[in-house]
């Protein structure tokens, strides 16, 4: 019987990332209910971030992807990079827009998710949290290999076993009406005197020759 190590049922970071994916949803609903979805010009605040409706809907997006990317361990590590990269290049950018670096090369781009100091670290907040879910280690639990003769249904046993039985030397049967002592010791019975070739039999004791049904006159005794 052998082990091996397996991932174990539902996974901490799948949890976090269905949570986090929760989140942004809400968020970005929120968000859309300040803002409306006519004028993408509009700005609010909630919370104290700057939200429009393109801001909204990329928190609406990423909260969908979140959901979808937490049906397995391995989706919802990889929505932990995911979030990484794209919230990390959006805090440098976020500081590039808000002057608090010197050179912004995206300038002719404006400020289209109407970002504000609060968004910058809250961004920043992100992607650290994408990273924590990139390297979440699984839970693991051992299990145990059963021979696959324990799986086997009662059928294929069976037929396992006639197929066993039938590789196996046979051993013709022996008829018990044939005796099975060696020759040596066998038992001869005497030759009865009448069917001695040189004696003579009576009438009575006479024997018809089966190829002629005649007698053997010869051996009559007078």
């Amino acid at each position: 019987m052998t082990h091996r190590i397996k991932v174990a049922g539902l996974q901490p970071v799948q949890v976090l990332a269905g949570l986090a994916g929760i989140a942004f949803i809400v968020f970005g609903i929120v968000g859309f209910t300040r803002t409306g979805v006519g004028d993408w010009a509009a700005q609010s605040y909630v919370l104290g971030f700057s939200v429009n409706p393109l801001h909204n809907t990329v928190l609406v997006a990423v909260g969908v992807l979140g959901l979808l990317m937490a049906l397995g361990s391995g989706l919802a590590r990889l929505y932990g990079w995911l979030l990484f990269a794209g919230f990390a290049a959006l805090f440098v950018w976020d500081l590039m827009i808000t002057g608090v670096l010197a050179q912004n090369p995206a300038e002719r781009f404006g400020n289209p998710l109407a970002v504000n100091t609060n968004d910058n670290w809250l961004h920043l907040g992100i992607a650290l949290f994408g990273l924590l879910l990139a390297v979440m280690p699984a839970r693991r639990k051992l299990v145990e290999d059963v021979d696959d003769e324990e799986h086997m249904l009662p059928q294929q046993r069976s037929a396992a076993f006639r197929d066993e039985r039938d590789d196996a030397p046979r051993v013709e049967q022996m008829d018990p009406t044939v005796s099975t002592r060696p020759s040596s010791t066998a038992v001869t019975e005497p030759i009865p005197t009448a069917t001695r070739g040189t004696e003579p039999v009576t009438k009575e004791q006479a024997v018809a020759d089966p190829q002629t049904d005649r007698m053997n006159t010869d051996k009559i005794k007078h």
